[in-house]
């Protein structure tokens, strides 16, 4: 499979050296809106590097596109690579609007190609382990999920294309909420009510809220409560499952957010407390993981794990979450 990546910035720093390493797949070339960018990158990664995306949708040569860019191109991109009989992994969120999202799953639909979302939280091994517990039945029957993500942003934040509301869907919730969003609903399955409160309390990013509380809750019940900040001034990852036997938490993503773990405990009234712990060491292997599953779902012809679907529904839902902030009420998605 030879693969294109459109945009030169973190995403393409992250993902740019599984595809060069990965067998039978070749990363032949990287694209940005400056040359400089884009060959300063590809020639530590042996590859072409050009100008622009719309000559890479275009190449014969390209079976894959990873659009890295910024929200604003990623459905302009992403359709046309697509119509290309290119297969695309586009990074999160999938668009800016539902109706550009929407268009995206339809086009992937339409060629007969896949398409995926970039929800890398998905394979990191805490959140794997997690899912294997879950699916096992451990805890029981789920009864509620809080997740607390957040970063402490850095100086000039203000300045970068994530604080313009031209180029991004959203604040906090959208940048890096998102995730959470994705993972409670793939651990709950879809959500019929929501409810939530958005601020901005630190930078000067207005409209886009640094930090935002929701509460999302399944036509059953069950409620997952998130908390995605811009003011943590301290790195936190924090994901829990409570069940009616017991509950799973994962902690940490490695790096900045501490020693990725895996907590698995059962409820008993009269014994210790006892955990089962699991510590994850070494590199944030989530990127490989991801695009192991990217690659063997398009050679099997299969929807990937995060797939446009995916991508659209965890769009929906914090677009209902900032409606039910405007609104001060609770929101039927």
């Amino acid at each position: 499979m030879r693969v294109a990546i459109v945009g030169a910035g973190l995403q393409c720093r992250r993902r740019a050296p599984e595809v060069r390493d990965f067998p039978d797949t070749e990363l032949v070339v990287i694209s940005a809106a400056h040359l400089e960018s884009a060959k300063r990158l590809a020639d530590s990664m042996n590859c072409e590097a050009t100008v622009g995306w719309e000559s890479v949708v275009d190449r014969d040569d390209v079976d894959v596109v990873l659009v890295c860019t910024p929200p604003h191109l990623h459905s302009v991109i992403s359709i046309a690579a697509m119509r290309r009989g290119k297969h695309v992994l586009c990074e999160k969120p999938l668009a800016r609007t539902l109706e550009e999202a929407q268009g995206m799953v339809a086009a992937g639909r339409e060629s007969g190609v896949t398409l995926k979302c970039g929800f890398n939280h998905r394979h990191h091994p805490g959140i794997q382990q997690a899912r294997q517990w879950f699916d096992g039945g451990v805890i029981g029957a789920p009864i509620f999920i809080r997740c607390r993500y957040g970063i402490g942003g850095r100086p000039g934040y203000e300045q970068e294309w994530r604080a313009d509301p031209q180029i991004v869907a959203g604040g906090q919730l959208m940048e890096q909420g998102i995730h959470a969003v994705d993972l409670c609903r793939w651990f709950l399955g879809d959500f019929a009510e929501v409810i939530c409160m958005v601020g901005t309390h630190f930078w000067k990013t207005q409209p886009l809220e640094d930090n935002a509380f929701v509460l999302f809750r399944t036509p059953g019940g069950t409620v997952a409560s998130i908390h995605s900040s811009l003011t943590q001034w301290k790195n936190t990852f924090s994901f829990e499952i409570f069940g009616v036997d017991g509950y799973i938490a994962v902690e940490g993503l490695g790096s900045s957010y501490g020693t990725e773990r895996a907590v698995m405990g059962k409820r008993d009234f009269i014994a210790p407390f006892g955990e089962k712990v699991i510590e994850f060491r070494g590199g944030d292997r989530s990127w490989l993981e991801e695009w192991k599953e990217f690659v063997a779902a398009v050679r099997e012809s299969r929807e990937p794990p995060g797939n446009g679907r995916d991508g659209l529904e965890a769009l929906r839902l914090v677009y209902a979450a900032y409606d039910a902030s405007q609104n001060g009420s609770v929101v039927h998605v």
